[in-house]
């Protein structure tokens, strides 16, 4: 994928993707997070190129936070 990131609606569709790889998922989220996505005159918006809608980077970092909270078998931690 050449911009994996325009498939997903928002971040947590990427951290809940059920058969994507935990590091793919990071760098993701990790190119979402990135200043070259920061929406012109919003710094705390985030717009990749592709992706449909604009989301804040508060919800960038709480996905990738999820990443962290999920067991190695991917469930949640409960």
């Amino acid at each position: 994928m050449s911009q994996p990131f325009s498939h997903f609606l928002h971040p947590f569709d990427v951290a809940h993707h059920p058969s994507l790889e935990p590091e793919v998922k990071r760098a993701i989220l990790a190119s979402w997070a990135s200043d070259r996505s920061a929406v012109k005159d919003q710094p705390a918006m985030r717009k990749p190129p592709g992706a449909k809608r604009a989301v804040p980077i508060d919800e960038v970092f709480a996905a990738m936070r999820s990443l962290d909270e999920q067991r190695t078998d991917g469930r949640p931690l409960q």
